[in-house]
């Protein structure tokens, strides 16, 4: 077979399969096209088909809580940090060696309580020399009176010259001046003398010994000898937002005292109860906060220098008014609303205007009567219109009837939004699972 027999044969195979490749490259995109469509289409309609599954399929279990009337405490919450009302740093006043150390790390010092001793003989010599200075002046003094006394007589006599009488009561002032002087010179070696003997200036706690027995001490070190922090009473330094200042301010100008609990870093233990004292006189532009000062007792000694803790500060109480379980309020399009549960067993949005909260309840301005049932665990699955059950309440034809009007203690937001989300995953078929209801 000759070459142009080959490439004929050859052409009529390519010209033949070439419709067969196009053919399937076709239906290679078609398919990559529905399935990109398919995705895209499962992703929109994913979420109305899971709420479908409780709201279509079958009603949603759910826990329900009741609406109260009640006091609501008003606190603010913040970290602070204990600050000592007064931390003081022992130093020596005057320059000499330690003979004596009278205190123990760690001990409780009052004011006055002696703690270390420099050697005094060197300053009770000055003192001794500063006083016999001043018994000689004063005896040059007496001695210039005297003369003066007779020198008037005797001028008044017409005795004397008018210089010499002078010159005697100038005499007399200049020793007055040296008597002045060696009297200053006797209170300062006294006032070294007691320097000797260094007492605690604070009551309050000793830290650890700075400087031993021994030592030679110069009143410009920087150490000192001890550093007495006062622990009974102590304070909190915390700060609070600009935006919650002017009620705090409102209710000191009231003459009230606010409560003010120190809670621990984890804020779940109590650890003390105080009272505000003061608020900083100025905002804090960069974080725009400003300070605020709480006094404790500290009597079991609870509260620790530089400590962080959590603190809670009671500012009012509002009393005679609407609450809700915390975790019954939703945030949305509408606002702030709740699923409020109808008695045919569905659920609807009701918008509300809510005021404080303290953890689990929030006040309720508007939009809500005393004793309504709003649902406080499965919301985030519900919608308006919704059917829903409350597991282990009496059962109607279509629905779920409320339980006993009680507002569901515990659980919080948390409460509500695990239990939701709980009873979502494992639908319809099996309310066990889902969140509990109120007791």
């Amino acid at each position: 077979m000759d070459d142009s027999h080959f490439r004929a044969v050859t052409g009529k195979t390519r010209s033949r399969a070439w419709p067969r490749r196009l053919l399937w490259l076709v239906l290679l995109v078609a398919l990559a096209v529905w399935a990109a469509l398919w995705v895209q289409r499962s992703r929109i309609e994913a979420p109305e088909t899971r709420v479908g599954r409780f709201t279509g399929g079958g009603p949603m279990p759910v826990a329900v809580g009741t609406v109260e009337r009640g006091e609501l405490p008003i606190t603010f919450s913040a970290l602070g940090t204990v600050t000592p009302l007064a931390t003081v740093t022992v130093r020596t006043q005057i320059t000499g060696q330690i003979t004596r150390i009278a205190f123990q790390e760690g001990q409780r010092v009052r004011q006055g309580d002696f703690l270390a001793e420099i050697d005094p003989r060197p300053y009770q010599n000055a003192l001794e020399q500063a006083e016999g200075a001043l018994a000689r002046d004063q005896a040059l003094l007496r001695n210039a009176e005297t003369d003066l006394a007779r020198y008037r007589r005797l001028f008044a006599q017409d005795s004397i010259a008018r210089q010499q009488l002078d010159t005697t009561e100038n005499l007399v002032r200049q020793y007055q001046g040296l008597v002045k002087t060696d009297e200053a010179a006797v209170s300062n070696a006294r006032l070294n003398l007691a320097y000797c003997r260094i007492v605690a200036p604070i009551a309050g706690r000793a830290g650890l010994r700075l400087v031993d027995q021994g030592n030679y001490i110069q009143t410009g070190d920087a150490g000192g000898i001890v550093v007495i922090t006062q622990t009974q009473p102590i304070s909190v330094i915390f700060t609070l937002p600009e935006d919650s200042l002017p009620p705090v301010l409102r209710r000191l100008r009231e003459n009230a005292t606010l409560q003010v609990v120190a809670f621990d870093r984890r804020g779940t233990r109590q650890i003390a109860t105080g009272t505000l004292t003061t608020v900083d006189n100025q905002i804090d532009t960069a974080t725009g906060t400003v300070k605020l000062r709480a006094q404790f007792t500290n009597d079991d000694e609870a509260l620790f220098p530089n400590q962080f803790v959590n603190i809670r500060l009671l500012v009012d109480a509002r009393r005679d008014a609407v609450i809700v379980p915390t975790a019954a309020v939703q945030r949305g399009a509408p606002g702030t609303y709740v699923y409020l549960l109808n008695a045919d067993g569905t659920v609807s949005v009701r918008p509300i205007t809510i005021g404080p909260a303290d953890g689990e309840r929030t006040l309720v301005e508007s939009g809500l009567e005393v004793g309504a049932t709003v649902v406080v665990d499965g919301a985030d699955r519900l919608r308006d219109g919704a059917r829903v059950t409350v597991p282990g309440a009496q059962r109607s034809g279509d629905g779920a009837s409320p339980p006993p009007a009680r507002t569901r203690q515990g659980g919080g937001q948390g409460g509500g939004q695990g239990g939701g989300q709980g009873g979502g995953q494992r639908g319809a078929g099996q309310p066990q699972g889902g969140a509990r209801p109120a007791p």
